[in-house]
């Protein structure tokens, strides 16, 4: 099992938080998709946003998330904004 802040956008902040939903490891994170987990924080931590959405799918796709392609952001701001 690797450790969730192996993974490239993931601090002791974020990895705390992804523990406390309920996902402890790096292929946890991986199952459950970025937006699964987005939406387990979410409900935990109402004030994430979509940097956060940006760093889990960075995080999956070992990007740094400024560095996702145009397409996922788009993606990704669609999903994040479709939960408000």
């Amino acid at each position: 099992m690797t450790e969730l802040n192996s993974l490239k956008n993931i601090g002791k902040e974020m990895e705390k938080k992804l523990k406390a939903v309920g996902i402890s490891t790096a292929e946890e994170l991986k199952k459950a998709g970025s937006e699964e987990a987005f939406v387990k924080l979410k409900l935990h931590y109402p004030n994430v946003c979509l940097v956060h959405l940006q760093t889990l799918e960075g995080a999956i796709l070992d990007i740094d998330y400024n560095q996702l392609p145009e397409d996922i952001k788009s993606r990704l701001k669609s999903f994040s904004d479709s939960l408000k």
